[in-house]
């Protein structure tokens, strides 16, 4: 679906449902140089069971046209702009990586709108390393390769996909490489500078729930339980996956959201 955010077109996937006012909302942030399609399960699964579904792109990302922003905040912001303009009042917000911080920062600057919060391979602070910000901010491919490696554990990286001829490795950089110059370093570049994490965590007050994988390189199992450590009466909820959640275990991930969206 598109609609005209800020003089701009902003796309978001609805899981095939339709938006009804009267049923409950949930709201799907990606993570960095992803976009709406990593949700595609759980956004089908809640649409069919009576959610109003947004499964966004951010700017610059997938269907949302550019530029990329280049703040946690702002885009919380955007999310916020896309939200009145749907006439959500309150929804579920879940978010991956760089979509868990948008999530955190959102849920507590707008706490009216979030219902509840599920943070998935989340960190606060976020930091990345200085290699993989080079080389991002030369548009060199070479840091999707990096990225992506350290995204999947190791079955991850040796297939792991249930379809003949398919790997969860390749299936990630392919969409990785799908974005456009310029807009991987924004977000990486905004993850590394957010730094209210710790005061946003603390401010939440909405159910949250946390999904790490015990195998995650890219934000790791202590950085996770720290950050649910910080939220009051947060749930964590460990699998056994790397960063790569949404593809290595989708059907864990699901399990997982429908006990708090």
């Amino acid at each position: 679906m598109k609609t005209q955010l800020r003089g701009a077109t902003a796309f978001y996937g609805v899981g095939n449902g339709e938006h009804a006012p009267e049923q409950p909302s949930v709201v799907f942030i990606h993570g960095s140089g992803m976009d709406h399609t990593v949700w595609l399960m759980p956004a089908r699964h809640f649409a069919r069971h009576g959610y109003n579904v947004v499964a966004l792109d951010l700017p610059g990302h997938g269907g949302s046209e550019g530029p990329a922003l280049t703040s946690i905040d702002a885009m919380s912001d955007w999310v916020n702009a896309l939200l009145e303009d749907l006439g959500i009042g309150e929804a579920a917000i879940v978010g991956h990586s760089m979509g868990s911080l948008v999530a955190l920062d959102f849920a507590a600057r707008y706490p009216t709108r979030a219902r509840s919060l599920a943070l998935l391979g989340t960190s606060t602070p976020m930091p990345v390393s200085d290699v993989l910000l080079d080389a991002a901010k030369n548009d060199d491919r070479a840091a999707m390769v990096m990225a992506n490696t350290w995204s999947h554990s190791a079955p991850g990286l040796m297939g792991g996909h249930k379809s003949p001829g398919m790997t969860l490795y390749f299936g990630g950089l392919r969409l990785l490489q799908r974005t456009p110059e310029g807009v991987y370093f924004a977000d990486l570049a905004a993850c590394n500078a957010f730094e209210a994490g710790p005061v946003r965590a603390e401010a939440v007050a909405c159910p949250t729930l946390v999904v790490l994988g015990n195998e995650d390189k890219m934000t790791g199992p202590k950085q996770s339980r720290a950050v649910a450590s910080s939220i009051q009466g947060a749930r964590v909820v460990e699998l056994d996956c790397g960063h790569a959640m949404l593809s290595e275990q989708s059907n864990a991930v699901l399990a997982a959201l429908k006990t708090i969206v």
